[in-house]
């Protein structure tokens, strides 16, 4: 029996300069910046590629924005065989448009393919064929230091089958849509329903891999949420609630711990944490700086209780591509509302972490994790 890794990589690559480009005939309008709803609005072109077992990966098509045609027994529809990865493309006072350490994105997806049984593919020339679709819809990167264009890239089984298996086939899209904040209340304290009851991911799972049916899972337990007047859910995991993340982001908490130590904390890497391009920056950010020891360790809601009743915290937040940064206000934990301490809308090391990566990814600080489109 072939393994997973030679069954899937037979021919190696497509090949971004064998791209064919069909432009669109008509433009839709550009909306206002200033009222965008996070992936509702898309640009005028997207990036199409198939692959099969039995020839490879085809050439790189870019074309007009348009619907899919599936067989209605694609194993992606029926088992979830199905995966995406979320970046941005910034427009800086320059006017050009960046995106933020996309290599990182795409190492990430192909760990996903992995283990999804998809086929592996360059990462090198996925990157160079976005590029091609960023810079094709770039009047679509919104003129703003508060939006940006959101790049989705998405690979899924295609095989008209309803056999349980790994697919002989497959597509590989890209669409792109202009964002602005990602919550409704835009940058304010967001506040969390915590309880064991429902669980986001587990050891052995694919909580470190980014695939839909891990967010798809997760929305029930989001609408209970907000029955109990929360915006998102804090993900618990174990006997002793370990503090996992916090609705689709990684979750932070800045406190003195229990040694008395000022401490940046975030849940490690095991296999139930999906590891964050946000994420790695702040570690990696605030490793540089002095005055707190930055760590990843576990955490519980017991820690946090007793730290929050000894007055050992001091902020709380979470990170992703779609937020940035977002600081938490409220905890609702057993009937209890713990609130988390919040100067103002933004505490300050979360204030301090969000202008450091909106700079770098806005162009306002020059840094090699931008890449110039």
């Amino acid at each position: 029996m072939a393994s997973v890794a030679s069954a899937t990589s037979a021919p190696s690559s497509h090949k971004a300069a064998d791209t064919v480009i069909q432009l669109a005939q008509t433009h839709k309008p550009k909306p206002d910046p200033n009222g965008l709803v996070f992936g509702s609005v898309f640009t005028d072109h997207m990036l199409t590629i198939e692959w099969s077992l039995q020839e490879g990966w085809q050439k790189p098509h870019i074309q007009p924005f348009g619907n899919l045609s599936m067989h209605p027994g694609c194993s992606a529809l029926h088992y979830a065989i199905q995966l995406f990865e979320g970046m941005k493309a910034y427009r800086g006072p320059d006017n050009k448009v960046r995106l933020f350490r996309p290599m990182l994105n795409m190492n990430r997806m192909l760990k996903s393919a992995h283990r999804a049984c998809l086929p592996s593919f360059d990462c090198a020339e996925l990157m160079e064929c976005i590029k091609k679709l960023v810079d094709l819809d770039q009047d679509w990167v919104p003129h703003s230091d508060s939006a940006s264009l959101y790049i989705r890239p998405t690979l899924l089984g295609t095989e008209p089958t309803l056999g349980v298996k790994k697919p002989s086939s497959a597509l590989l899209f890209v669409i792109l849509s202009p964002v602005g904040s990602y919550f409704s209340t835009g940058a304010k304290p967001v506040s969390l329903w915590a309880d064991s009851k429902y669980i986001r991911a587990w050891r052995g799972g694919t909580g470190d891999c980014k695939m839909g049916g891990n967010y798809g899972s997760s929305i029930y337990a989001q609408y209970e949420a907000v029955d109990f007047g929360c915006q998102q859910v804090l993900w618990l995991y174990g006997d002793d609630h370990q503090i996992t993340e916090v609705g689709t982001m990684n979750l932070f908490l800045y406190w003195i711990n229990e040694k008395g130590e000022e401490e940046l904390a975030t849940p490690p890497l095991d296999g139930i944490i999906l590891p964050g391009v946000t994420r790695q920056s702040i570690l990696e950010l605030a490793r540089q700086w002095s005055g707190f020891k930055v760590s990843e360790r576990y955490l519980t809601m017991s820690d946090l209780r007793r730290a929050l009743e000894e007055n050992r915290v001091k902020e709380m937040f979470g990170s992703g591509t779609a937020c940035v940064v977002s600081p938490v206000g409220r905890i609702l934990y057993q009937g209890e509302n713990l609130h988390i301490p919040c100067e103002g809308s933004f505490p300050p090391l979360a204030s301090r972490l969000l202008k450091e990566l909106t700079d770098i990814q806005y162009g306002r600080t020059p840094s090699d994790w931008s890449c110039i489109i």
